[in-house]
């Protein structure tokens, strides 16, 4: 019978336990380590030094208002009459989201040949379907308008196509 003990062969490896004990170490140990070494250079590259003044500014920036609540009475702000807006600004504030593009089928503004028809409607029927809504317009086209507001917006995108409609004035208190 033949000796299966080869000392030779087996010289340079360790034992197998040693090195499955080795190996399941370093499986944990790398990738802590890893993850630690990120955590000190996220860490030391976020230190900046602010001054007071750009800190203030920074914080102001961070809690700014959002939004504005404006109460309206009957008789304008302190009960004295409130300046309506022109129908440009009307336009501008209300109007433009569609009819500068001519989204959901809009009619553009300036754009004559779609605003034609609707100007031999007359204004007054221009109106009542700005007041009202129509297609996919809302009322006072999803707007908190004043009826004299309305009217001057209708005004001026009609005239840009080619009407000649005066605007319409503030009613008398």
């Amino acid at each position: 019978m033949s000796d299966n003990s080869h000392p030779e062969s087996h010289a340079g490896q360790q034992n197998p336990q040693k090195q499955m004990l080795v190996t399941v170490l370093l499986s944990f140990l790398i990738p802590i380590a890893f993850i630690a070494a990120l955590v000190s250079i996220t860490i030391s590259s976020t230190k900046v030094d602010v001054s007071s003044d750009l800190a203030e500014k920074m914080l102001a920036k961070r809690i700014q208002k959002v939004g504005v609540v404006d109460i309206r009475t009957a008789g304008g702000e302190g009960g004295g009459a409130k300046q309506s807006r022109s129908g440009e600004d009307v336009f501008k504030a209300q109007c433009a989201t569609c009819h500068a593009t001519g989204a959901a089928g809009a009619p553009k503004m300036g754009d004559a040949a779609a605003w034609g028809p609707r100007i031999k409607s007359g204004f007054d029927a221009l109106v009542a379907s700005a007041m009202k809504g129509k297609g996919n317009m809302p009322a006072q086209g999803g707007g908190d308008l004043e009826d004299v507001e309305v009217a001057r917006g209708v005004a001026y995108m009609a005239n840009a196509g080619g009407a000649k409609f005066p605007e319409p004035k503030a009613a008398a208190k």
